[in-house]
């Protein structure tokens, strides 16, 4: 959606295929980091976006437990925005798509899912999608593949896809506020468990974290002693999980995979953000790091787009160039996140022991200036992009 808008307003005629009818998706990227914050502002569409619902998580912290610690304090960035926007997506998504709107050369096209590939020649001239009408062909110079991580596009391209790994997956749970609740997100760790809480104004957002594929081993043991599990960790939910969780459909699974393409393209397509590279939960940097992919994009190709006498593999280079410049930073958040998931929770959910404060977490107690180690490589991350492309050239 952000790489339609930022197309559009340089004046390259793009369409947007989204298979749902509507932007409603519970438990997606709700977090919209500095970095995010800063390409709004770019675009002239801070103010705009923060009118919209949302809480602002100026810091971070973490119980160990009965001791809590800070460990990323966003205050301390020299950004425009020294906060995370705590936003249901659906929010930022809608924005997104009215301003994108005012650019005629924008089209949106919901309840259109993309199935498959046109090729030709060695290239990708189009996607097959599927429409309550019908099959549809789009026709294009350049296809961009942002349909996730379980990328039906990828797949069709044949690109290769490298798995680093994940020992852990995610349950997400919703449980309500109630009056005299703290305020905050961060995360509780314990004996085994590790939780983290995302403070959504009038409900908590739970990741509890479990041992990849041990959903089926929760499940066996029943609803009441996972119930009784979440309250040994989190005392503040005792007493109101059978109303929250009253059955299994009330908590989501989320399968953890951290993967990326060795190569983000072919001639004729791009891949970018989840479906070029799966990020773990941890941080919540997915959906920033693909809006940086998006910018990225736009600053790179809009020029041949909008030359609309362009030869198709004039774009080859290009997409080269975005593989070259997203790659590094995708390497290294990757890897702290596999040294994190790896060395840090995975051995915490085998511990039977009393969670003890990592050292990490004791200097950070320790040293506030360290906090703004943490925040910066959340908030901003690593070679944060600048909105380059211009606004209504002419075609």
């Amino acid at each position: 959606m952000l790489l339609g808008l930022l197309l559009a307003r340089a004046g390259v005629d793009v369409t947007v295929l989204e298979k749902h009818g509507d932007f409603l998706r519970d438990f997606r990227g709700d977090t919209v980091h500095p970095s995010t914050l800063q390409v709004m502002h770019e675009l002239g569409l801070l103010d705009a976006l923060l009118a919209r619902p949302h809480d602002r998580a100026q810091e971070i912290g973490v119980t160990v437990g009965e001791q809590q610690v800070l460990i990323a304090d966003f205050r301390r960035l020299k950004t425009r925005c020294g906060f995370i926007a705590m936003m249901p997506q659906w929010e930022f998504l809608d924005l997104l798509r009215g301003h994108a709107s005012t650019y005629p050369g924008f089209h949106l096209m919901m309840n259109t899912e993309a199935t498959g590939l046109m090729q030709s020649g060695g290239r990708v001239t189009g996607v097959v999608a599927r429409t309550p009408q019908g099959e549809l062909r789009v026709e294009a110079d350049l296809v961009v593949c942002a349909d996730g991580r379980r990328s039906v596009l990828r797949e069709a391209a044949g690109l290769s896809v490298r798995d680093l790994g994940a020992p852990i997956d995610v349950l997400w749970l919703r449980i309500g506020k109630r009056q005299g609740d703290p305020t905050g997100s961060g995360g509780r760790l314990g004996a085994g468990r590790f939780v983290a809480m995302i403070d959504r104004g009038s409900y908590w957002q739970c990741a509890y974290v479990i041992h990849k594929g041990g959903i089926s081993a929760i499940q066996s043991r029943g609803l009441d002693a996972f119930r009784a599990e979440v309250s040994a960790l989190v005392p503040l939910f005792a007493g109101r999980l059978e109303q929250e969780l009253a059955s299994w459909d009330a908590v989501k699974l989320l399968s953890v995979s951290v993967d990326r393409l060795e190569r983000w393209w072919k001639p004729g397509l791009l891949c970018i953000g989840d479906a070029a590279h799966a990020m773990s939960p941890i941080g919540g940097v997915g959906i920033n790091l693909a809006v940086q992919d998006a910018v990225a994009t736009a600053n790179l190709l809009w020029r041949k787009l909008a030359d609309g006498s362009a030869n198709a593999d004039a774009f080859t280079p290009l997409l080269q160039q975005v593989q070259q410049r997203r790659m590094w930073p995708t390497r290294l958040i990757q890897g702290m996140q596999v040294i994190a998931q790896n060395k840090l929770i995975d051995p915490l959910l085998d511990s039977a022991r009393p969670a003890s404060m990592p050292l990490v977490l004791k200097l950070l107690g320790r040293f506030p200036a360290l906090r703004a180690i943490p925040a910066s490589l959340i908030g901003v991350g690593v070679r944060p992009e600048q909105v380059r492309s211009p606004r209504e050239v002419r075609r």
